[in-house]
């Protein structure tokens, strides 16, 4: 990495209106060499702990923290193992600069392909849309690229692929999103409750499979961008759950800006992607957001108690939100991007243990693995992103969000 893609990437980001503005400095940015070593000890965290069967994650060796019996469903375990595979190879996918990395990532695609119908853990458990939205959203990834371009192993991603799709269009509300739990009685086959968070990362993943050619049921991919474009608040947030009539609530609730922080990454990319008209200065303001409030999420980290925090943050928001306001970085100029990324590549390797895996909340031992996919998967866009930033001058946003 040359001494000018560093000097570029170590711009502290002090100009007034940039994202990463307010209480910057220098200890808060990681230039493009350190997030370069933490992207080699993230990938290999992945390679030292992917199981025998190709999969990442496994209700062994960890504290079970508030859950205790609560997840005791083997079909609620085997819907994060998925999720979590799915996400281990979409890092080494991104990541695959060796035949070491993307035989690991063959070994978990045929895991996926083994386990793509996954069922309904329980009447009130519906964890299993997870698996289906990234696994889903894996099998396009793999789709998509080279290695699988042909053969016998292309045929059966085609047809896991299309067993997710399938269970999404059977799961999605009658408001077109999806949740992880039902609340509500009597519990119906078709769940009712849905959130803005999983149902925009489920149109995001339809969007990837449908651009890898995977046969997306249009009219589902529509309803689900409805009900994320109905979560959106005239401040910038998103509420919580899809609701009839969305309302931010009382002072200090969760769908409140400094609660949905995470959530307006992945909300406003879903929207964008989806073709609304979801302009840069949107992206930037919530970016802004994003980063002036950050301390909300960061008080949230490691809590084992789930929305106990501030504006009922959880610390498993982190590295989801992380990952999509990558996704939203990359899709801003390349001058902004030069200044974004030191300050959300901070954010991430910071977290970074000395094994290399990257986790934000206890869950059983699921969380080392989804965390450090999600790293991985920052930290490769920071690392790609360095010789096209350091092209033009930093040139930072210029967004003043209201104040919420």
């Amino acid at each position: 990495m040359n001494r000018r893609i560093c000097s570029v990437l170590t711009v502290v980001a002090l100009t007034a209106g940039c994202p990463a503005a307010e209480r910057s400095s220098a200890r808060s940015t990681v230039d493009a060499t350190s997030a370069r070593e933490g992207l080699a000890r993230g990938v290999s965290y992945l390679l030292g702990t992917q199981n025998r069967d190709g999969s990442w994650g496994g209700a062994w060796d960890s504290l079970t923290t508030w859950s205790g019996w609560t997840w005791s469903n083997p079909e609620s375990h085997r819907s994060w193992r998925v999720a979590t595979t799915g996400l281990c190879c979409m890092a080494l996918l991104e990541a695959g600069e060796s035949e070491e990395v993307l035989a690991a990532a063959d070994r978990g695609f045929d895991y996926l392909v083994a386990n793509a119908l996954v069922k309904r853990p329980s009447e009130w458990d519906t964890m299993e849309c997870w698996a289906h939205i990234y696994g889903l959203q894996a099998l396009a990834a793999a789709y998509a690229h080279p290695r699988y371009s042909d053969g016998l192993r292309r045929q059966r991603i085609r047809e896991a692929a299309q067993t997710h799709l399938a269970r999404l269009e059977s799961q999605q509300s009658l408001s077109g999103g999806w949740g992880y739990l039902e609340f509500s009685q009597p519990r119906t086959a078709r769940p009712q409750w849905a959130t803005s968070f999983t149902t925009a990362a489920g149109v995001v993943a339809l969007i990837d499979a449908r651009d890898a050619g995977l046969p997306v049921d249009q009219e589902m991919l529509e309803r689900a961008a409805r009900a994320v474009r109905r979560c959106r608040l005239p401040n910038g947030a998103y509420t919580y759950s899809v609701q009839a009539i969305p309302h931010p609530r009382r002072i200090g609730s969760i769908d409140r800006i400094k609660g949905s922080l995470c959530r307006i990454q992945v909300c406003n990319l879903a929207l964008l992607m989806a073709g609304d008209e979801i302009t840069p200065e949107r992206l930037r303001t919530g970016l802004a957001y994003f980063f002036r409030e950050h301390r909300f999420l960061d008080i949230a980290l490691h809590k084992p108690v789930p929305h106990e925090a501030y504006y009922q943050n959880s610390g498993y928001f982190y590295m989801f939100g992380h990952y999509y306001a990558a996704r939203v970085i990359e899709r801003l100029t390349p001058a902004e991007r030069a200044a974004c990324w030191p300050r959300l590549a901070f954010e991430v390797a910071k977290l970074q243990q000395k094994d290399g895996s990257i986790w934000d909340y206890d869950h059983h031992a699921y969380d080392r693995a989804y965390g450090t996919a999600y790293g991985v998967m920052v930290l490769r866009r920071v690392v790609g992103d360095a010789e096209a930033a350091a092209a033009e001058p930093a040139e930072l946003p210029t967004t003043q969000p209201a104040r919420d």
